[in-house]
């Protein structure tokens, strides 16, 4: 037994770090529970370990008496003067009361509860060392899986990063090194457990702080953090000293500080913006590379109206409204991003004083107007010398005797003649049909009487 405790007292002192004077507490505490069957319930019961030898022994304080009635209480007069000679009656007496089979009975009694014990005292001491913890950087390797929860070996401790804690873009498998964010120590029913995260916003910021030593000094300072765990994650940084770039301090020389963040973070998109109190300037700015068209701040609803061109639209609310939802949580706003519509709605102004002008001078209704406009026709002028009555048609779906009707009314408007009807040509083509056809046809008369006659004449 005294070889089985030294070695188990130096296990666990190295291994787990707990000191020898808690175990042999533990221990003592639970020999005790045990003794009490084996020795029963002397009076002042108790158990002393010798740390360095590992000798188990039990002591009891009896009282002295001429007579016996209670063996677990009272010692008689003549044993207790062979123990110590002089003792007198009704003084009290500790006797070495430990039976010698003792060491056999203890280890088999007391080793389920001492185990209790030392895993009781390993948790305790798993608190202290790291309830001042909560927020550090952590680093370990994936032990084993429970239900999505992954236990994390950190040396002499354990910790667990469950389902909600880790990134939904990574994977883990066992033997994998890895560090996470301590959120917190807890100390339950069940014992203190260690808390860990990879996707909560502080480890992207403690990756910072270690990363950047213009952050650790506060010569740069992290205003504001947003993050999406996985996938982007935006940071806003601020200096009171203006011969600092807080952005560049951050990015480091040719990216490489920023590098190895976006490395542990398996790749996530990172931006660092500069943080402003202008809230105008630093939506601008967490809005990139979206270019802004306006901004509209509404101070009592704590909310900011952006627009932006078509075009940018999709830059600026990024991949399922991303861009603009971490803005958002950045700032602290309402962020709400929507289509300018100012240039489109000036060309809309444009047509309809085009149309309402065309509709004007030719005597045509807006609709019909509007249409010629927006078929690239915005002016008489264009209606007279851009296009034939055959494009009007086309443009219009009309037939094209009612186009040249509607060119002809802009020539008359812009001071020119306008082309002959259909109904005028056609009637002098008659007519110079007729006169073209009546000469040959008198020739042709009178040639034929000459004949007629010499017939005539020889009959």
């Amino acid at each position: 037994m005294t070889n089985e405790l030294l070695a188990l007292f130096e296990y666990y002192e190295k291994e787990k770090g707990i000191k020898r004077e808690t175990m042999i507490e533990a221990l003592e505490t639970a020999l005790l529970s045990a003794s009490r069957k084996s020795i029963g319930p002397a009076r002042e019961m108790r158990i002393k370990i010798d740390p360095e030898k590992g000798d188990i022994r039990a002591f009891a304080t009896l009282i002295v008496r001429d007579r016996v009635t209670n063996p677990y209480d009272e010692i008689d007069i003549f044993t207790a003067r062979r123990i110590r000679p002089g003792i007198g009656v009704e003084e009290e007496l500790d006797v070495d009361i430990t039976p010698a089979n003792f060491g056999r009975i203890a280890a088999q009694t007391a080793k389920q509860t001492m185990m209790q014990r030392l895993r009781q005292a390993e948790k305790e001491m798993i608190y202290d060392e790291f309830k001042d913890r909560a927020g550090d950087i952590v680093s370990g390797t994936v032990r084993r899986f429970e239900r999505g929860d992954v236990f994390i070996d950190l040396g002499k401790f354990e910790g667990v990063m469950h389902q909600r804690e880790r990134v939904s873009t990574e994977e883990y498998n066992v033997g994998d090194r890895i560090r996470a964010y301590v959120v917190a120590v807890e100390n339950g029913s069940r014992g203190p457990e260690i808390l860990l995260s990879r996707s909560h916003p502080n480890f992207v910021r403690r990756l910072f702080e270690s990363e950047v030593s213009e952050i650790a000094d506060r010569t740069v300072e992290i205003r504001s953090l947003a993050r999406e765990a996985g996938y982007r994650t935006k940071v806003a940084v601020y200096s009171a000293d203006e011969k600092v770039d807080p952005v560049g301090a951050c990015v480091g020389l040719r990216g490489a500080r920023v590098k190895n963040i976006v490395r542990e973070l398996n790749n996530e998109k990172v931006d660092i913006i500069r943080w402003s109190d202008d809230i105008r300037t630093l939506v601008t700015e967490a809005l990139k590379p979206a270019e802004i068209k306006s901004i509209t701040v509404d101070e009592e609803r704590h909310s900011v109206l952006v627009k932006v061109d078509e075009s940018e639209l999709s830059k600026a609310i990024g991949r399922r409204g991303q861009n603009a939802r971490l803005t958002a949580r950045l700032t602290g706003w309402d962020v709400q991003v929507q289509k300018d519509e100012s240039a489109h709605e000036a060309f809309e102004a444009q047509v309809a004083s085009a149309a309402a002008g065309i509709a004007d001078n030719l005597g045509i209704d807006t609709s019909m107007a509007e249409t010629l406009v927006r078929g690239g026709l915005n002016s008489l002028e264009m209606l007279v010398h851009g296009v034939d009555e055959v494009d009007i048609a086309d443009i219009l779906g009309i037939e094209v005797e009612e186009a040249r009707e509607i060119r002809n009314r802009a020539m008359v408007a812009t001071g020119e003649s306008p082309v002959e009807t259909a109904d005028s040509g056609s009637a002098e083509s008659e007519v110079e049909a007729e006169s073209d056809s009546a000469e040959p046809v008198s020739e042709e008369a009178g040639a034929g009487d000459e004949p007629v006659s010499e017939e005539a004449a020889a009959g």
